[in-house]
Order: structure tokens, then C-alpha cells, then sequence
């Protein structure tokens, strides 16, 4: 899967939340997975200057940690699976794996419980993260959890001012750097801005990274056709201009060159009254589309693709399981580039035939391919194939990246519906052994094809295709009928063949 700046945008996302004061921490609420974590009396969640605390101890023995306290040197020790943390009461740094790493927030001990900044505990403990400042909630997810929880969700509203159509940058008026919100009385504590971390469009999907939850207004325009995302009480974050072009004047254009129904998407501070960052995607026709603000850090704007779709139904008159096999990109979707410039779609698609040739040996399963050629496929049509079908599962084939920096290897294998999990455990069990490569867990992401099938669906990452290790060995004829060979034989052990 193309991943322009997708899971480098996921670690940026991660940054500071609205809060509350210290003195109106009291009622406030931290949910992980979905559950509520119950926090020590006179020692909750809270805002000290400026930035959000949790109490460190209920969060890492929610998670498996184990946390540790030395009164003498006032230390926090936590620790899990070889990773050992450090945290000194009053300093602004803390060690993990005897590497030094910059505090946003000293740590502090309240009530015997030691509180320390959230978006630590997002960096260092690998958590999705955000905090509503309305319902005074923390919320964190863990990588392998499905749940979505409460964070706010995203929506359309009407548009609230008209921006110039002529221009080739949005409109920006003087930045206001003073906005606040939900103050609370008594200690008025300054609300920080949410950061925008970083944009990338692909897979018809506008992706934004935000540092907290968020309310988006995004509405449709015409003349030109144009989509606009509002985001409030927002500003450019610091690592934004690590992936994104931003001039002295806070305007921006990302070109667009596989999805021929968008020119480009320009970006800018739109208005100070609240400081409002605005995207806007300019269509070279109408199109719909929908939103997915889950509270994980990422507002997605996925358009409704206005090709035609195949809707070719193939019988299956003997209750064999039918098996829904999709090659990832296609055409002038290539996907992501390998780190010598291969092609994504030129992986999958050899993948894919391979585990075609095999399943037309097996004589208990009907299966189809949603591509066998290099044609473009949208996303929709891949999910109609299976649905028209009734599938009994549907699996497709990509390969991770990821801008320079991390660069990590692996396999991963993604679902989005609950229903999905036994397979993606499955699948995923047989694609580590088959890649030798690192497991990378089963994790949920609410991606289109695993989303909108009604059956049970999976999105296997094979491996990082910018790690040159990796690529080296997922580009070879050996590898390629090793995965496909895993693939088979994860669908026979699902379907109990």
C-alpha cells in the first residue's frame, strides 16, 4: 500500500492536547481500549503548565508494564519486553534504553502517584493518543486493539465562508497565536493549539495528521468543484515542513498525479477567529465522499471514485467457500516506490498470480482475483467484487514504506471489523513464517477494502519495500511463491480444509 508520509505521519501525530487546569483535574476520565482506567483520588489526569498529565503507574499496568518506584533517587522505572525507561522526578529528560529523549513536561509525584506528560506516554509506549478537552478524556489505544472508542468523530457541515476561487493559495489572514477555549476558572490555563504534523494524499484518501481530537467541518464547493476540510483552533506544527512544502506565509500545495479526479490539494492558516487551518482538494469533477476522524490522530477524507465498477458475478452453485484474492494498486496507481524505485503494484500483482495458480489446484474453493492485468482498480470496486460475490473472505496484497528515518522492516497484517480478528491472526501467522521477516503484529486501521466487505477481510503488509533488505528479497521469484505459499495455506486453516 502507498504510504506517502502514512506511517511517519502516524509517529508525528502524536504531539500535545487541549487539557485542563491542575486545580479542575478532578472528574476527568482516561480510557485505554475502550475501557476506563480507574485513577488514583487526588492524583488524576490534568493540565500543569500546559500540557496534559496521566498518572503513569494505572496506564503501564493496563498495558503489561512493569513500573517500578525508587524513593531514594525519585526514579520511575518502566519496563517491558527489553524496552526500560527512566524518568527522574522534576527533569525535563528521561532514558529509554540508556538513550536520553526530551521531556515536553517534568514529571511529578501527587498524592504518592507520579503523573507524567501524555504525549510521552504516546511516543514511548507506542499508543495512539488524543484528549477531548469537552469531556476532560484521555484516550489511548494500544497497536493491536480494533476499538475506535469515543474519541469525536469527524462529519460535514455548511460551509462558513467563501474563499477565493481564483486563487492558487487559500486566503490567510494574521495569525492570531493566543486562541483559547474551554478555559477553566480560577488557574486560566491556556489552550494549546492542535498541531497539524503532516498531509499526503493517496488511495483517493486525503490524510491529515493532528496532534489532538477534533472537530473537522468538511463540505463540498462549486465552480470550481472543490472539497474543503476546516480544521479549528489548528496551526502547522513544526514537523509538518519535513513532508510538506509550507512558504513564509503559511500556504502550501501538494500535486496530485494518480487520481485524475484531483488537480491538487492547497493548504493554508485560513482564520484567526478561531485559527483555522483549511485544505482544500480541487476536483476536476464532482465527487462524494466521506470521513473517518477516529481519534487516533489521523482525519481521513476518502472520495467516492466515479469510475464505472466491474459487476461481474460469478455463480457458485455448489457451496464451495469462495475466496476473494486483490492485488493492492494498479495503472496509474502504482503505489509507493521501493527504495530503488520499483513499483508496489508490479509486487503484488506477481504475488497475487502466484496464489491464483495455486488456488486453481484446489478443488474445494472457488476464488477470484479482482485483478490479474495492470489496470487501475478503485477502491470500491474491489469491495463490490467481493460483496456481489458473497465472498467468504477477502484478502489483499501490499507491501509497507515509509520516508526515511524509521525504516523499518517487517509484516503486518491489518483488519477493521471485529469479525476480521480470527482471520487476521490467522493469515498473519502464516505470512511471518513465509517473509522470515519481523512480526510486526496483527493491527487495526480502518482502511476501505477491510471496512466497507461484509465478509471477514484482511490487508497483509508483506514487508517494507523502502527498507533495501526487504526489497531485496521481495522483488525474487522465491520469495514471491514463498508468500503466496503462506497465503494458501493461511485460507485453508481459516476455512478449516
Amino acid at each position: 500500500m502507498k504510504k506517502f508520509g502514512f506511517f511517519l505521519i502516524a509517529l508525528l501525530c502524536l504531539l500535545t492536547f487541549p487539557g485542563l487546569s491542575k486545580a479542575a483535574s478532578a472528574g476527568t476520565h482516561i480510557f485505554l481500549d475502550g475501557n476506563e482506567l480507574e485513577q488514583p483520588k487526588g492524583a488524576q489526569a490534568g493540565l500543569v503548565k500546559g500540557n496534559v498529565m496521566v498518572p503513569i503507574r494505572i496506564v503501564g499496568e493496563g498495558l503489561g508494564y512493569q513500573v517500578g518506584w525508587d524513593k531514594k533517587t525519585s526514579t520511575v522505572t518502566i519496563s517491558q519486553d527489553g524496552t526500560i525507561i527512566h524518568l527522574v522526578l522534576g527533569k525535563y529528560s528521561a532514558t529509554v534504553n540508556d538513550n536520553k529523549v526530551k521531556l515536553n513536561g517534568a514529571p511529578l509525584q501527587q498524592a504518592d502517584t507520579t503523573l507524567v506528560p501524555l504525549r510521552f506516554v504516546g511516543e514511548q509506549m507506542g499508543l495512539q493518543v488524543s484528549w477531548d478537552n469537552e469531556s476532560k478524556s484521555a484516550y489511548l489505544y494500544s497497536p493491536n486493539h480494533g476499538s475506535s472508542g469515543k474519541a469525536v468523530p469527524g462529519g460535514s457541515s455548511k460551509p462558513p465562508v467563501t474563499e477565493s476561487q481564483n486563487s492558487g493559495t487559500v486566503p490567510e489572514p494574521e495569525q492570531d497565536n493566543t486562541y483559547q477555549t474551554n478555559v477553566p476558572s480560577g488557574d486560566a490555563a491556556k489552550v494549546d493549539k492542535v498541531m497539524i504534523n503532516g498531509v499526503s494524499f493517496s488511495e483517493n484518501r486525503l490524510m491529515v495528521a493532528v496532534s489532538g481530537a477534533v472537530k473537522p467541518n468538511v463540505f463540498k464547493m462549486s465552480g470550481p468543484e472543490r472539497i474543503v476540510v476546516d480544521i479549528p483552533n489548528a496551526d502547522f506544527g513544526e514537523h509538518f515542513t519535513d513532508t510538506s512544502a509550507l512558504d513564509a506565509t503559511k500556504n502550501g500545495q501538494l500535486p496530485v498525479t494518480e487520481y485524475p479526479d484531483v488537480s491538487q490539494i492547497r493548504y493554508s492558516l485560513f482564520s484567526t477567529s478561531p485559527s483555522t487551518v483549511r485544505f482544500v482538494i480541487d476536483l476536476t469533477q464532482s465527487s462524494q465522499f466521506t470521513v473517518t476522524n477516529a481519534g487516533d490522530g489521523l482525519v481521513i477524507v476518502e472520495l467516492t471514485d466515479n469510475s464505472s465498477s466491474p459487476g461481474t458475478v460469478i455463480p457458485n452453485t455448489d457451496g464451495k467457500p469462495t475466496v476473494v484474492i486483490d492485488a493492492g494498486h494498479g495503472g496509474s496507481q502504482p503505489g509507493t516506490l521501493s527504495a530503488t524505485k520499483k513499483q508496489e503494484k508490479d509486487f503484488t500483482l506477481a504475488v497475487a498470480l502466484k496464489v491464483e495458480k495455486l488456488l486453481a489446484q484446489q478443488n474445494d474453493i472457488h476464488y477470484i482475483m479482482t485483478r490479474t492485468t495492470d489496470v487501475k482498480m478503485s477502491l470500491e470496486d474491489r469491495v463490490k467484487v467481493a460483496n456481489d460475490n458473497n465472498a467468504t473472505l477477502f484478502v489483499s496484497i501490499h507491501g509497507n514504506s515509509i520516508n526515511p528515518g524509521s525504516n523499518p522492516s517487517g509484516s503486518e497484517t491489518y483488519y477493521t471489523r471485529e469479525a476480521s480478528i480470527p482471520l487476521a491472526k490467522v493469515m498473519h501467522k502464516h505470512l511471518v513464517e513465509a517473509t522470515g521477516f519481523a512480526d510486526r503484529k496483527v493491527r487495526y486501521s480502518s482502511l476501505h477494502v477491510t471496512r466497507e466487505t461484509t465478509m471477514p477481510a484482511v490487508l497483509l503488509e508483506v514487508g517494507y519495500l523502502s527498507n533495501s533488505n526487504d526489497e531485496a528479497a521481495m522483488y525474487t521469484e522465491d520469495f514471491q511463491q514463498r508468500v503466496a505459499e503462506g497465503i494458501v495455506a493461511g485460507i485453508r486453516e481459516y476455512l478449516g480444509l
